[in-house]
């Protein structure tokens, strides 16, 4: 049996990143890590059930990667989302999918694309 993947995406700035995925989607911080105080950081989040790890170390990851996180209610998120006036990020609508989900991307501060959606049940 598998259990759940944990993504790894690459970062470059460790104050963007963490004002983005602490500050403005509101994860919480799990762990960081250094092998020492001048080498690249690695941390892990987690927001719900969703767990993130974010790498500065080269060849962990490519940026540009994306993944897919489930949310109750994405067009709600969204709006939360709108409302913290992010000068770094402003979500549109989500979008209705063919394949029968509401979806939303956004841009984190490395090129990584996080897809929040929701189950269409309209």
């Amino acid at each position: 049996m598998l259990g759940a993947p944990t993504p790894i995406l690459r970062s470059f700035d460790e104050t963007k990143t963490r004002r983005f995925y602490l500050d403005f989607l509101g994860f919480e911080l799990v762990f960081e890590h250094r092998f020492a105080p001048d080498l690249p950081l690695y941390l892990g989040l987690r927001s719900g059930d969703c767990q993130l790890h974010l790498s500065e170390h080269f060849g962990d990851c490519s940026p540009g990667a994306r993944v897919r996180i489930p949310v109750d209610d994405v067009r709600a998120f969204a709006a939360a989302l709108r409302a913290k006036n992010y000068e770094n990020a402003r979500p549109g609508e989500p979008e209705r999918m063919d394949w029968g989900s509401w979806e939303l991307t956004i841009h984190d501060p490395s090129g990584n694309r996080l897809t929040f959606y929701s189950e269409a049940d309209d």
